[in-house]
């Protein structure tokens, strides 16, 4: 399967025009549409519903649209990495991150090492424990930070030594704002907006005291930004992590935590014998220095 067959077939999905998708290759459309014809035949499978007005990609194409992003992304990381200067350390280094103020802790590591080596680039990718983990796994990010309950035995990690506390953001007229902290009992008849990762964590349903699927739920995110615009429309309380949503100010929005208390620990991961471009194993370096391995 050719790589610049594969970036064609993502400009006519991007473009939904083979003829648009064309003008952008700078390319005519026959040669364009044979190209495509023959990677249908290469794969066994229609890829493209060429409408009279769009081209639509079929199952079998999202699914190869997907791949295809990968490959692609997984080969300019590769080449960025081949190409960067023996003289100095530069380059690229690819991490994934759930949503936690931890970031700030690899934020000052990443500083730190920027003053020796100014020529270093960081790409973050932000989702849940089940993207970053999937992206790790295929190589596309060089490390994962991860908030906990999460398995990482697969995998070589460091341990930060910060915990982040669970809550409720809740709009400040809500009943519970009253409280200092919430209880368990406080949730149990509330419109609940949970994480997705949420759903499937033991350690919140024993917290609860309650089977997690039989609450409430009316709504569950993978990146708690959206899910705050939920809670100032009034659809729900989320449960969340600390400093994640600005609640000073004139917010309309509160943060309340948990009681008993329920802290999240949280971990760099990265895949057992990787092999690191020079700037991802001076991050790892400066990472080491930093913290102490558990």
């Amino acid at each position: 399967m050719d790589i610049r067959v594969l970036q064609y077939f993502l400009a006519v999905a991007r473009e939904e025009s083979i003829t648009k998708a064309a003008e952008t290759l700078h390319m005519t459309q026959p040669p364009l549409s044979r190209q495509l014809k023959d990677l249908e035949n290469e794969v066994g499978k229609q890829l493209l519903i060429r409408g009279s007005r769009k081209v639509t990609l079929t199952e079998d194409g999202m699914l190869l649209r997907k791949r295809a992003e990968e490959m692609i992304d997984l080969m300019e990381k590769t080449k960025a990495e081949l190409s960067s200067s023996d003289e100095q350390i530069s380059g690229d280094i690819y991490m994934g991150s759930g949503e936690t103020e931890a970031v700030s802790t690899i934020a000052k590591v990443a500083k730190d090492l920027q003053k020796e080596h100014p020529f270093i680039r960081y790409h973050i990718y932000s989702g849940d424990a089940e993207h970053i983990i999937e992206r790790l796994d295929k190589g596309l990010i060089d490390f994962g930070l991860l908030v906990e309950p999460v398995d990482i035995a697969k995998y070589d990690y460091i341990k930060l030594p910060v915990k982040d506390t669970w809550g409720v953001l809740m709009r400040k007229d809500s009943p519970l704002a009253e409280k200092e902290n919430i209880c368990a009992e406080d949730l149990w008849d509330k419109p609940l907006i949970i994480s997705q990762q949420t759903v499937n964590s033991d350690e919140m349903g024993s917290w609860l005291h309650r089977d997690v699927a039989k609450l409430n739920i009316v709504a569950t995110y993978n990146l708690v930004y959206n899910a705050s615009r939920f809670v100032k429309m009034g659809v729900g309380y989320a449960i969340t992590l600390d400093k994640l949503i600005n609640t000073s100010g004139d917010s309309s929005l509160c943060f309340r935590p948990l009681y008993p208390v329920s802290e999240a620990g949280l971990c760099i991961v990265w895949k057992k014998y990787q092999v690191f471009s020079r700037a991802a194993e001076q991050f790892l370096k400066q990472i080491q220095n930093e913290f102490s391995v558990q």
